[in-house]
């Protein structure tokens, strides 16, 4: 168990012993700032004495340190108004680092729990170029993904193709047009065509392979172009995310949830929750969570997108899932009440639909706005910068601050090699625990880590022992950010140490011993933690 999970473990036995029930969750355990307020703290007394009858928290808190006893614990003391602080035996804190040393690249994965998370990101139509918001969304996506996955759900990463409807009856258009500019026919793009130059090779690439075969419009060339346009525009974001460290489990295409009769089976099943106006069906998702009804069918016969999307989101749940987050933009707000609406007629609990909204991204270089990229005279798109930039910072950088605050990513920040720039910070101290490993690696290394006592140490050990709760609470909140707040931390830790330490010392092996060992331990933890974010952990700088 990890330390937090110990003092909550005596802190419900002692409550239950006072006839106080209480859940894991209603406990709060803090790590202390000042260690002279002992390594962690608890307000449990303040928040829940009205529960024990007595006059004051600090009279409840007296009570509870009655009935708390381990052999962990070295002493509790009561402060201000009813604060519980826990000193912790030393011992326990220097039996962090076998912990670490033989938990490995595994130290931080909680157990394995029984449910399974669909999560689904990025999600971008197939018809052009992933753009900076598809950028926050992949990282942040992505990360949730993995913290979910650390903490010990069964986690699958999808991706929602949207292969159908105007934009890509568009993409084939625009295709088409280039096609025949290449044969000498005049160019023929409406306003609400592509007309990206990227289209051109795309109509090269079909001008080479089949030559003219394709110049007559028929459906078969209609259906041709469009298919074409999407295999090669995903063909291009999958590289691009894999080049940013993205992969997904599944790609679910929205073609084969209307195929087999699959819309039609739906709205039969959903007659009940729709009626019709002014020739259009409407689903009556007012009766749920939604401001006003919406609709699925419109008055022309064709479905509206959120018909399909339904559909999709009854089939994850028909797959076996406990709970779906979507990772959607700022601007999707109002479509998760209609669709949580929807799942809510078919009989699922509200609760079982989450998205998570990701705010926008605007990009600064030496405190002005840039929204053009200098390489291609277009706006930024998510090569631009990941090319520039490069996958560590840009990941790092992206999910640093929580995905509900609009995120000014600073370029010149990002390329600086100093100790300014958080991700390189971060990669240092990695570096550095390496350096610091090589030079030792004559020494073995003491994993009972039994003569580490400075301050230093004892805040590097207590900030280790927080990581797999640290991991949980990431997990809970979806929130990558405390994650990097974690590294960053770590990476203050490890630095201090080195300043306050003599950390290799040929004349005292034997406390050298204990100090490399810690110096792995934090090295193991540093790796595992900026593995989560998609972040790579150098060994030299």
């Amino acid at each position: 168990m990890t330390h937090e999970e110990i003092l909550k473990t005596r802190i419900l036995e002692a409550l239950e012993a006072l006839g106080i029930h209480l859940s894991p969750s209603d406990i709060v355990i803090e790590r202390s700032r000042d260690p002279l307020h002992g390594d962690y703290a608890s307000n449990v007394a303040m928040k829940n004495f009205r529960l024990s009858g007595m006059k004051s928290p600090r009279d409840f808190a007296a009570a509870l340190q009655e009935k708390i006893a381990d052999d962990n614990i070295e002493k509790i003391e009561i402060a201000g108004p009813g604060f519980m602080n826990f000193f912790m035996k030393q011992d326990l804190l220097q039996g962090v680092v076998k912990q670490i040393l033989d938990a490995g690249d595994h130290y931080g994965r909680n157990p394995k729990k029984a449910c399974k998370i669909n999560v689904e990101y990025v999600s971008a139509n197939p018809t052009g170029d992933l753009h900076l918001g598809h950028t926050r969304c992949a990282a942040i996506g992505d990360c949730i993904a993995n913290i979910l996955d650390w903490a010990g759900y069964d986690v699958t990463r999808e991706y929602y193709v949207n292969d159908c409807g105007n934009q890509v009856e568009h993409l084939g258009h625009s295709i088409r047009a280039r096609y025949h500019e290449l044969f000498g026919e005049p160019l023929d793009l409406g306003d609400d065509d592509y007309h990206g130059e990227d289209l051109i090779a795309i109509a090269q690439s079909i001008k080479d392979q089949f030559g003219d075969k394709y110049l007559v419009d028929n459906q078969e060339s209609h259906d041709f172009f469009i298919r074409f346009g999407i295999d090669t525009e995903l063909a291009k974001i999958k590289k691009d995310l894999a080049d940013f460290r993205v992969k997904f489990d599944v790609f679910t295409y929205e073609s084969d949830i209307r195929k087999a009769g699959l819309i039609e089976k739906t709205i039969e099943e959903l007659k009940d929750h729709t009626y019709l106006q002014d020739g259009a069906l409407y689903l009556k998702t007012s009766d749920y969570l939604d401001d006003k009804d919406r609709p699925i069918v419109k008055s022309d016969g064709l479905y509206t997108y959120f018909m399909p999307d339904i559909c999709y989101h009854y089939d994850k749940m028909a797959r076996g899932y406990d709970h779906l987050i979507d990772i959607l933009g700022a601007d999707h707000h109002g479509y998760i009440a209609r669709m949580k609406s929807a799942l809510m007629m078919k009989g699922y609990s509200e609760d079982v639909l989450e998205a998570q909204f990701i705010q926008v991204v605007h990009v600064f270089r030496d405190g002005v706005e840039v929204k053009m990229s200098k390489r291609t005279g277009k706006a930024i798109a998510h090569r631009d910068l990941v090319e520039d930039v490069g996958v560590d910072a840009v990941r790092y950088l992206f999910v640093e601050r929580n995905q509900t605050s609009h995120l000014d990513f600073d370029y010149s920040l990002a390329m600086e090699q100093s100790s300014a720039n958080p991700v390189y910070y971060a990669q240092y101290a990695h570096a550095r625990c390496a350096s610091l490993l090589s030079l030792g690696q004559d020494i073995p290394l003491d994993p009972s880590a039994k003569l580490l006592k400075e301050e230093s140490e004892m805040s590097i050990l207590k900030h280790l022992a927080a990581f797999p709760s640290m991991i949980e609470t990431a997990a809970r909140d979806r929130a990558p950010y405390k994650v990097a707040a974690y590294i960053h931390h770590l990476g203050e830790l490890i630095h201090e140490f080195y300043a306050a330490c003599r950390i290799i010392d040929r004349n005292n092996v034997e406390l050298t011993a204990s100090r490399l060992a810690l110096i792995k331990a934090a090295e193991i933890t540093l790796k595992n933690a900026l593995g989560i974010l998609g972040v790579s952990a150098p060994e030299k700088m």
